[in-house]
């Protein structure tokens, strides 16, 4: 039997070699990650290094790989958040937003309907009364005109909206269909913004899902509590800059019809009285940032696109010498005076910011306004030291695990046995490799994957071996043995790593969380394991032989 050529020889070397120098970053994980965090913060720094970052820095060697493997919750430790999402909130906000249109097409209709008054009405739904009963068909013919088609595909055909008639009263809600597409909207619009105010964070690989019909998961390994993490994906971050019509120190204080009461932020005991239409709303932000005003105290800039810069140009040109309020979450933060006219879209939020406060109101504005309130029904803190248990627990299973395997293969099949063991390691560190390079998640099912993947590597081996052992038998010369023996079990290892390869993908495609991170570490090892088996194995008895060069060999 001719032995594989060099050049493949040389490709298997170097494939091997890449991925025991990638995976050697994780056996000192802690350092490895300092320096990594150190680069990150000089990096967004623009360059600008402390000692105690220089000092991080080169805790890790600049020309080694650095790539880790990313620990989940269960293994670093972090906040695991169960929130539920108020989709009535969307409702009413929809409700509001409406009454002006329907007012002004209602207006219209005067000679038909008479006067047009907003009458109370439970959240949710808008109630308007006309003085001329006779206009009504006309009325609710109008109103409906302002619905449109639903955009979802059990709502084809139907209405956004209700609209119906109770004596001289309209009643206008959204249909049923348009609330089970806005109930969509809402939660998927929740999960992007608060995956995007977490990554705003700088945190590691955070599980973000949605559950059930109204709820969301929340797990974000390493942060700081749990508490934390409501923090800063709590708010709704609904910032919106109202015309203001009055300041009173009074907390009952009738603010009148489309109008609305808000306490002032910093100031206790003040009040503000501000239309409840928006000049400009948070939507139309391009960009949020920390800064500082000109008294050198924290502040948040910002910047408008060009729909919002032009409403708040006009709107600024055409009240010069009154306040207008910034608004954030139903609390006046600032209610400057307008100055003079501001024509380029963008300016700054100025109150009793700290640091911290005013980096966590730019990370939100910018992640922008969550749809809806939410309600934390589940809530809990992981502590690292519960993480590490788990990692020392899993370490301790895994070298029980590799030393069982190698001793099996020793005593079954000799020298034989200690080259699938050298395989077996390269193997571990292929698979250890490419969990670094993709950023993949490891969690403690995923360490059962690691441990399963040995089993199934020396797996493959076995058949070979087996196969070179009839060969032997038959009297077939040493070469030829191994030849035959890698050729005929080849069809046989493929197979059953193909089989497998499927049911990790199926996990991966319709599991979560911890199915994922199982399915993840499996089908990537059932690929290293497949490569050592066959080609690593293969070239080790090759070199073993073309050294030795035996008459006879035994497995």
């Amino acid at each position: 039997m001719d032995s594989s050529p060099l050049w493949k020889r040389i490709a298997i070397l170097l494939f091997c070699g890449w991925g025991i120098l990638a995976a050697v970053p994780n056996l000192f994980y802690a350092q490895v990650e300092r320096h990594n965090d150190a680069i990150t913060a000089i990096d967004l720094a623009d360059g600008t290094a402390t000692p105690e970052l220089e000092a991080a820095r080169a805790e890790w060697p600049e020309i080694l790989p650095s790539a880790l493997m990313n620990l989940g919750l269960d293994l670093r430790g972090g906040a695991h958040l169960l929130a539920e999402v108020q989709v009535e909130d969307v409702y009413k906000s929809r409700m509001d937003a409406l009454w002006p249109e329907v007012r002004d097409v209602l207006r219209d209709l005067r000679d038909q309907v008479g006067a047009v008054k907003s009458l109370p009405s439970p959240d949710g739904v808008l109630r308007v009364a006309i003085t001329n009963p006779d206009g009504m068909p006309a009325a609710l013919e109008a109103v409906k005109g302002l619905g449109s088609s639903v955009v979802s595909l059990t709502g084809i055909g139907e209405s956004t909206l209700s609209v119906t008639a109770e004596g001289t009263e309209i009643v206008v809600q959204l249909s049923d269909a348009e609330k089970l597409a806005t109930d969509e909207r809402t939660l998927a619009q929740s999960l992007e913004i608060i995956r995007r105010r977490v990554d705003e964070a700088g945190t590691r690989e955070p599980t973000i899902q949605r559950q059930g019909v109204d709820r969301i998961l929340i797990q974000v390994p390493g942060i700081g509590s749990a508490t934390e993490l409501k923090g800063l994906i709590g708010k709704t971050a609904k910032l919106t800059f109202n015309h203001v019509i009055s300041r009173t120190s009074d907390a009952g204080a009738n603010p009148g019809p489309r109008n609305l009461l808000l306490p002032s932020l910093d100031e206790e005991g003040t009040y503000y009285i501000v239309e409840e239409s928006p000049v400009v709303s948070g939507d139309d932000l391009v960009d949020a940032q920390p800064s500082f005003d000109q008294n050198g105290q924290p502040a948040v800039s910002f910047r408008f696109d060009t729909t919002g810069a032009r409403a708040f140009g006009d709107h600024t040109f055409d009240h010069i010498g009154q306040q207008f309020a910034i608004v954030l979450d139903a609390e006046v933060i600032s209610a400057p005076v307008i100055q003079s006219h501001i024509p380029g879209g963008s300016g700054i939020i100025t109150g009793s910011f700290t640091v911290e406060d005013a980096t966590q109101l730019a990370v939100l504005l910018r992640a922008g306004a969550l749809p809806a309130e939410m309600t934390f029904l589940e809530e809990r803190t992981i502590g690292p030291e519960l993480g590490q248990d788990s990692i020392d627990a899993g370490k301790t299973a895994a070298l029980i695990g590799m030393v069982v395997v190698a001793l099996y293969m020793i005593a079954s099949y000799g020298i034989f046995g200690l080259f699938a063991n050298v395989a077996l390691a390269v193997n571990i560190a292929l698979l250890m490799a490419f969990l670094s390079t993709i950023g993949a998640t490891l969690t403690l099912p995923g360490i059962a994957g690691i441990v399963l993947t040995m089993g199934m590597a020396v797996d493959a081996n076995v058949l070979i071996f087996e196969r070179m052992r009839e060969e032997l038998r038959a009297g077939a010369s040493p070469r030829r043995a191994m030849e035959q023996g890698f050729d005929r079990a080849f069809s046989a290892i493929m197979d059953s790593n193909v089989t497998g390869l499927l049911v990790a993908l199926i996990m991966f495609w319709l599991g979560s969380g911890a199915v994922r991170g199982f399915a993840v570490t499996l089908g990537l090892g059932i690929l290293t394991s497949m490569f050592t088996a066959v080609y690593v194995t293969r070239l080790i008895i090759e070199l073993w032989l073309d050294w030795k060069r035996p008459k006879t060999i035994v497995v």
